[in-house]
C-alpha cells in the first residue's frame, strides 16, 4: 500500500491532512478504494479518521506497536501449532509449493511479489488449522499489523532471513511438531516485530 509507505517513510508527515479526493487523483484510482485505504491505516493507527473531519497522518506509540505484535505472534504461533496437526497432505504439499516459489523470490529480489507471496503462505497456515474463529481473528489482527509487517521487507537482506524462518515454521508442520511449530512461528513473528523497528529507526 503506497499510502502506508509514504506515512512509514515519513513522506508524509504526522499531522498532514488526507484528502480523499486528492488522493483519488493521484493514484488514479475512485474515493472508495483511497476511503477503505484511510479506515484500514486507522485501524494500524497510521491514521487519525473522524467523523465529518478529512483524516490526518498519526504515528502510533511504540507500545501500541508492541502490543499488536505480541498478539499478532500468539496467534500466528497457535494457527501453525494447530495447523501442524490438522493440514491434510494435499495442503501440506501446496505449502511447500508456496515455499519453493518465495524462494526463487528471494533469488530474483522481488520484494513486491515476495510479499504478496508470504501473505499467501501464512493464509495457507491459517486455514490449515481447521478453526474458523482464530482464522478470522488471526485475519483481522494482520489487517492491522500489515503496514508494519510490510515495510520490514525493505531492510537489506530481510528476505532471505524471512524464508528461513519460514524454513523452520514449514519443517516442524511437516513432521507434525505441535511445539516446534509454536514456537517457530512466534519467533518469526517476534523477528518481524524486530526488522519493523530497525526500518522505523533508519527514517
Amino acid at each position: 500500500m503506497q499510502l502506508a509507505d509514504e506515512i512509514l517513510r515519513g513522506v508524509l508527515e504526522p499531522g498532514a491532512v488526507l484528502d480523499e479526493t486528492e488522493l483519488a487523483r493521484r493514484f488514479h484510482v475512485s474515493r472508495t478504494p483511497v476511503r477503505e485505504a484511510i479506515r484500514l491505516l486507522a485501524a494500524s493507527g497510521l491514521v487519525e479518521a473522524h467523523a465529518h473531519r478529512a483524516a490526518l497522518v498519526a504515528r502510533p506509540s511504540v507500545e501500541h506497536i508492541a502490543g499488536m505484535f505480541e498478539v499478532m505472534a500468539d496467534l500466528e504461533a497457535l494457527c501453525a501449532g494447530a495447523a501442524s496437526e490438522r493440514m491434510t497432505a494435499k495442503e501440506r504439499a501446496a505449502l511447500e509449493r508456496t515455499h519453493e516459489q518465495l524462494r526463487l523470490l528471494v533469488q530474483n529480489g522481488d520484494p513486491q511479489r515476495y510479499y504478496e507471496l508470504n501473505e499467501q503462505f501464512h493464509a495457507s497456515i491459517y486455514a490449515g488449522a481447521r478453526n474458523a474463529y482464530l482464522e478470522e481473528i488471526t485475519f483481522a489482527t494482520r489487517r492491522r499489523v500489515q503496514p508494519f509487517r510490510r515495510a520490514q521487507f525493505r531492510n537489506l537482506g530481510r528476505l532471505a532471513k524471512s524464508h528461513v524462518e519460514h524454513d523452520r515454521v514449514l519443517e516442524a508442520i511437516l513432521r507434525g511438531d505441535r511445539e516446534g511449530a509454536t514456537r517457530a512461528m512466534r519467533a518469526h513473528i517476534l523477528k518481524v516485530e524486530e526488522e519493523y523497528e530497525a526500518y522505523a529507526g533508519s527514517l
